[in-house]
């Protein structure tokens, strides 16, 4: 596997905030077809890195390798053309529009970003579409609720959705689990899981024992920096990621 094109690649990643270093040469490799993950306690640059390695934010310095191809710097914009789809930390849904609208529209901006005007025919494979991904993130029988009125998880389960109409090949995930019950916890979790067999997730996580039992290499970052990679038990049994994660995650 070590051999293989990474899915994604990052080398020396810098960025700065002004005088401040957000990320500071953080070098890593994600294999395909893997879930991978991001972990560290609060403030230790994840999401920086998810903005960087999303497009939203440009690094100061370092490079971005997407399946062997140099993207860094590339407008935001043009990452989900690429193959790239992200669900953020806070929810970005379109609240007055129902379950099935919003994965449509996200499914029409896909397909024809530039067109007006839309034949019957592919309005109604965008329209079944939309209700395959509904079916597959478990909201099939909220197709018609309006967003605003799903709760918390259903609502991060329904930007999934949004993010897997552009078909990628790698799932960014900011710390998908944020604010939810038990309860809901559990049920995105089995959803990521189902996800990462059939395309590249990458989650960015502060909770370790979330991501511990289901990704196999694990990356800590602390203060911005790299501070461990390894197996799950490597991690745990490393006495640095100890010391930053003791009485957190």
């Amino acid at each position: 596997m070590s051999g293989a094109v990474p899915i994604l690649e990052v080398q020396g990643l810098t960025k700065r905030f002004g005088s401040f270093v957000a990320l500071n040469g953080v070098s890593a490799r994600f294999e395909a077809g893997r879930l991978s993950a991001i972990i560290g306690p609060n403030g230790a640059g994840k999401s920086t890195f998810f903005n960087v390695v999303s497009g939203a934010f440009p690094p100061s310095s370092g490079r971005l390798n997407f399946q062997g191809r140099d993207i860094t710097g590339l407008a935001q914009h043009e990452f989900a053309r690429i193959g790239i789809a992200k669900s953020f930390q806070i929810t970005n849904v379109f609240q007055q529009l129902s379950a099935h609208e919003n994965v449509r529209v996200a499914a029409q901006m896909r397909r024809s970003r530039f067109e007006l005007l839309k034949a019957r025919a592919t309005m109604t494979e965008l329209a079944e579409r939309a209700d395959a991904l509904l079916e597959r993130v478990g909201l099939a029988d909220l197709r018609r609720r309006p967003a605003a009125d799903l709760a918390h998880g259903q609502q991060r389960a329904l930007e999934v959705a949004m993010a897997l109409a552009s078909d990628p090949v790698l799932l960014l995930m900011d710390e998908p689990t944020a604010g939810m019950s038990p309860e809901e916890t559990r049920v995105m979790m089995d959803l990521i899981v189902a996800l990462a067999a059939e395309r590249s997730v990458i989650l960015v996580e502060h909770k370790m024992k979330l991501v511990m039992g289901i990704c196999e290499r694990p990356l800590v970052l602390h203060h911005g920096e790299f501070l461990a990679e390894g197996t799950p038990a490597e991690i745990r049994a490393n006495d640095e990621v100890r010391r930053v994660y003791l009485g957190q995650g």
